[in-house]
C-alpha cells in the first residue's frame, strides 16, 4: 500500500468585491475576512522525515494572498475581468499554488475559501485526487 501524506495550512486576507450580474446585494461593493485553507499532498517523505515543510505552503500561500490583501478585488487581475466569486477566487488560489509548489512528489490537493464562517468552497482538480 502506497503511504499518503496530507499537510493543510489555513491564513487569511481581508478584501472587497462586488458580484457582476449578481440579482442581489452582492452585486454592490462589500468585504469579507476571508479564510483560506491549503492542502498538500505528500507520496514521500525527504531525508528528515516531511512531505513538506509548513513554513513552505504558509510561504507560498502568503505571497499569493498579499497580492489579494486589502484590495478591492475587481480591479485587479484577473479579477478585473473574472467575476470574483469565491469560487473562481478558489481556482484562482490553487492554479497559483500548483505553480510554486508541484513536483514529483509534492501535488496541491485541495483549496478551501471561507467567505464567513459558515460558507466556504472547496476547489480541486480531478488529476490531484489520484495518487501522487
Amino acid at each position: 500500500m502506497t503511504a499518503i501524506y496530507t499537510m493543510k495550512v489555513v491564513t487569511d486576507f481581508a478584501a472587497a468585491h462586488a458580484l457582476r450580474d449578481y440579482p442581489g446585494d452582492c452585486a454592490r461593493v462589500h468585504g469579507h475576512n476571508w479564510k483560506v485553507e491549503v492542502e498538500v499532498r505528500a507520496s514521500a517523505l525527504n531525508d528528515i522525515g516531511m512531505g513538506m515543510d509548513f513554513k513552505d505552503i504558509k510561504a507560498a500561500t502568503k505571497d499569493i494572498i498579499g497580492k489579494l490583501d486589502h484590495q478591492h478585488l475587481n480591479e485587479i487581475p484577473p479579477f478585473d475581468r473574472l467575476n470574483p466569486t469565491a469560487e473562481n477566487i478558489a481556482a484562482h488560489l490553487f492554479a497559483e499554488l500548483k505553480t510554486r509548489l508541484n513536483n514529483d512528489v509534492i501535488r496541491v490537493q485541495q483549496v478551501t475559501l471561507w467567505e464567513t464562517e459558515r460558507a466556504c468552497v472547496s476547489y480541486t482538480e480531478t488529476n490531484t485526487v489520484e495518487t501522487v
